[in-house]
């Protein structure tokens, strides 16, 4: 059976990247709470992908989608996410995110449409318990995709189950319906 995802750096050394089409998720989860963002990338038609000091550099185009999950006592709610600190902003509006609010007051929000980088793109190296995953484009991606963000909504950012699977839910049905491969990049 096909492995569904892998270390991306890992992958990248044993030249198991997927360079027709695949997804990289990325996590930035904060040393002082659950406050976490989550970065969701698809690619394909790569020319070419090199190792820098930052990390991965993919030369082709791609669609970056961000999710940020708020624990109840985070203290800059009413900061738009973009004007954030450094460690704790993705580059959007509250206008631009889907918000779910958890029964625990978690806030979780999703990216309505992805941004796209056209050219290159880098995904930094993990540090700490943050992960950078290359998911490969099987029959059940979506599946697989789904369980992942709903495990790791619940365990790394906090978010109740129920909360978490409606969210992981929403999560996919964006990646699906704005970030799949057919139409934009898929002729390149």
């Amino acid at each position: 059976m096909p492995s569904k995802a892998m270390d991306l750096f890992e992958a990248y050394a044993q030249d198991k990247l997927p360079k027709d089409e695949g997804y990289i998720i990325s996590s930035f989860f904060s040393n002082t709470s659950a406050y976490s963002r989550y970065e969701i990338v698809s690619y394909s038609g790569v020319k070419s992908i090199y190792l820098t000091d930052e990390g991965l550099t993919f030369q082709t185009n791609g669609k970056k989608l961000h999710v940020l999950i708020e624990p109840p006592n985070y203290p800059h709610k009413a900061i738009e996410p973009y004007v954030r600190s450094s460690h704790e902003q993705i580059p959007l509006r509250f206008s631009e995110l889907e918000q779910i609010i958890a029964k625990n007051q978690t806030r979780v929000m999703i990216a309505k449409k992805p941004i796209i980088s056209f050219s290159s793109f880098t995904i930094l190296k993990p540090t700490g318990i943050n992960f950078a995953l290359a998911f490969y484009s099987l029959p059940d991606l979506y599946d697989t995709l789904a369980i992942f963000f709903e495990k790791t909504y619940n365990k790394e950012a906090g978010v109740p189950m129920a909360d978490a699977k409606k969210a992981a839910v929403k999560t996919v049905d964006i990646i699906k319906n704005t970030m799949n491969f057919t139409g934009d990049f898929n002729q390149e």
